[in-house]
């Protein structure tokens, strides 16, 4: 997943792979996995959407009633046997695109049909990039001088923070998936 739109895609799948679902309740869903600091915007979603239709990964079924006020009808997307293909392909990549900050959330969110092998290597990746990560922010926040800047001094140690309960998360997580393997 190496631009923001095939990780999108990827998301999309993912999703589709689970049931029908019309655009508005796709960019809920996909929100919800993003996080409220990653927006969706519809300008971003919709065309998207058109590029998968016309790779023939999904199709548009039958348009929802309209339920409410709204008098316009919804589209309904389902993912196609070409689509389902391309995702089981994808969630077998375990490369560094899988572990790395922008696309974790979204690899980890689909890790069900994953192969616990690609689980594995996803997770220690994300293992090692973190603990990088971590004492990077440790070597700062010794080296930095006091006082010079307190609030970046503290912003670093709340990421340091954040980074080790993720290592500690990833720790066990691995523990998991390595007896189920």
């Amino acid at each position: 997943m190496r631009s923001k739109s095939e990780t999108l895609e990827f998301a999309i799948l993912g999703l589709l792979a689970q049931g029908p679902l019309h655009g508005y309740e796709l960019r809920k869903r996909i929100m919800t996995i993003f996080g409220p600091f990653r927006g969706l915007a519809f300008s971003v979603l919709y065309p998207q959407l058109h590029r998968m239709l016309e790779s023939g990964i999904i199709n548009e079924m039958e348009s929802e009633t309209p339920v409410g006020r709204s008098r316009r009808k919804r589209i309904v997307y389902a993912i196609t046997k070409a689509g389902r293909e391309q995702f089981e392909s994808s969630v077998e990549t375990a490369d560094p695109d899988t572990w790395n900050d922008e696309n974790f959330e979204i690899r980890f969110a689909f890790f069900g049909p994953t192969p616990v092998g690609s689980r594995l290597r996803i997770l220690e990746g994300r293992l090692r990039r973190l603990s990088e990560k971590s004492a990077i922010l440790r070597d700062e926040i010794e080296s930095s001088q006091a006082g010079k800047d307190k609030y970046l001094t503290e912003w670093r140690r709340h990421s340091l923070d954040a980074a080790d309960r993720e290592i500690a998360w990833l720790q066990d997580m691995i523990k998991i998936e390595r007896k189920s393997a």
